[in-house]
């Protein structure tokens, strides 16, 4: 019976996972979680990569542990992680170095850059809808710093880790396509835009497929976790949602929604769809497992609702939690408040309950006032968003959507699953909630041989799970209510364009 471990580094916090697969079934056991906060230094935005690694190293010596007392030793570990951040390994450099945050780019250098490299050349190359988060900007920013010019490799946070774990550098395709930086047609790092961007091709580590083997642990990381055998460390599918994507359940045409602190919402195709109406649209194209394309919008996920109890429990001390607001937002009428979730202004932390009342103030709407209230406004713009985005992206690639797979912590929501249903009146299939994790460990599964392909992995995914349904509502006057809502949502979209 293999066993493998996944390491699953999230904005808001991390995990470490084994997984052992026997016969049909895969059976998941998290052995630890922490927190991922981010550091203010001089007035920038950093993660604290040391904590986080060490932190990750203890999740290790947990797996191991734990699976040495059940008779297993593991096969393999894989990282994966959120995209776009990255730290700079300096020649000779022995430790983690910091990574900046992407909620940290300058906006001189985006705009900056938006005149070098305008939108739809930058679209037609990479197929990434220009966001101020994404490396590129970030990268161009170091550049201009000077921290680029001595033979330095800026390492994805996930190669960043396995540099940390191994010594070896790289760059899995799937991690690598969230910078802005790799060129679909040929496969590399576009010259063009590195050059435009001011960024030394040589600071980027050689691209790799998915699945290849990137090294074994250095002998002072055995040491740490208490590996009685040397470990092998995978380049898995090192974005956290095409791990995820990668778990679904699937058999019908579908959907998916990755729903975390961020959003991700869109299809899985099999070529990317560079158009103009696609990059109008807010859609991006990133790698998927072993070469597919996940074409989709990146949108505010759960961390808007993080973010207001955050603000809530530091101002009225009123001890908030999710599930206490989830339950009293049922209750809220619906469609009171519609937010634009894709808008910049939800980008960026500090007083959101201030920011969204701000928002629906200007947009000549009734403005929150009770916690449930806005929870309400969260959850049902978020459920609206869903519903623009799966419209969208079927009308764009003609392809069918018969169900949506919502995986992550949002499939543990079962008010936002049932909105979502309704909203796009389609069935929504939740879970797993873990499917980053489990996407993580089928990589590794599929790389030594002991699960064939995509196509087995899945079939081990449904026989392991089990996703809750919530069919939608069909009463007329909840779909009118609805189209009505939509509506709103796509006047305060086009105004939103029409500003920018």
């Amino acid at each position: 019976m293999p066993a493998f471990i996944a390491v699953d580094l999230g904005a808001t916090s991390g995990r470490v996972c084994y997984g052992i697969i026997e016969d049909t079934q895969i059976e998941l056991k998290e052995v630890t979680r922490f927190s991922n906060d981010p550091l203010l230094i001089a007035g920038v935005l950093e993660w604290d990569t040391t904590r986080l690694f060490q932190q990750t190293l203890v999740g290790l010596r947990t797996a191991v542990t734990s699976l040495r007392e059940r008779g297993h030793s593991a096969s393999g570990a894989g990282i994966d992680s959120w995209g776009v951040d990255y730290g700079i390994v300096r020649p000779g450099g022995q430790d983690l170095p910091p990574a900046r945050h992407y909620r940290s780019a300058p906006s001189e250098t985006v705009e900056r850059l938006r005149r070098r490299i305008p939108a739809r050349v930058g679209y037609s190359i990479t197929g990434i809808n220009p966001l101020p988060i994404n490396t590129l900007y970030q990268l161009s920013d170091a550049a201009e710093r000077g921290e680029l010019a001595g033979g330095e490799k800026a390492l994805l946070i996930p190669d960043l880790w396995v540099h940390g774990l191994t010594g070896t550098f790289g760059a899995e395709r799937s991690i690598a396509s969230t910078t802005e930086l790799v060129d679909v047609t040929t496969g590399g790092w576009s010259p063009q835009l590195a050059s435009r961007a001011g960024i030394p091709l040589s600071a980027l580590p050689q691209l790799c497929d998915t699945g290849t083997v990137a090294g074994e642990i250095l002998p002072a990381v055995r040491g740490a976790i208490s590996a009685a055998e040397p470990l092998t460390v995978y380049r898995v599918a090192e974005h956290d949602t095409a791990s995820a994507v990668l778990a679904l359940p699937a058999e019908e045409p579908y959907a998916f929604i990755s729903c975390g602190s961020w959003s991700l919402v869109g299809l899985e195709l099999d070529r990317p769809i560079l158009t103009e109406d696609a990059r109008s649209a807010d859609f991006t194209n990133e790698q998927g497992a072993y070469g597919t394309t996940l074409f989709m919008r990146n949108l505010a996920g759960l961390w808007l609702l993080e973010e207001c109890v955050r603000q809530w429990n530091r101002d009225d001390r009123s001890r908030s939690t999710i599930p206490d607001l989830l339950r009293a937002a049922q209750d809220v009428p619906a469609h009171q408040f519609v937010i634009d979730v894709g808008g910049p202004v939800f980008l960026e932390p500090g007083d959101l309950p201030a920011r969204i009342a701000g928002y629906c103030q200007q947009s000549g709407q009734q403005i929150p006032e009770s916690h449930a209230e806005m929870t309400r406004c969260i959850v049902d713009s978020l459920a609206l968003a869903y519903r623009a985005a799966i419209t969208a992206a079927r009308e764009i690639s003609g392809e069918p959507v018969e169900v949506i797979h919502m995986i992550g912590g949002g499939s543990r929501n079962s008010l936002l699953c049932q909105l979502t249903a309704d909203a796009s009146q389609r069935a929504v299939l939740a879970g797993p909630a873990e499917a980053t994790s489990m996407g993580n460990l089928l990589v590794q599964a599929i790389s030594t041989g002991a699960v064939e392909n995509v196509a087995h992995a899945r079939k081990i995914v449904r026989a392991s799970t089990e996703p809750l349904r919530y069919n939608p509502a069909s009463d007329r006057s909840s779909l009118l209510a609805w189209q009505t809502a939509a509506q709103k949502l796509h006047y305060l979209q086009a105004a939103r364009k029409e500003k920018s």
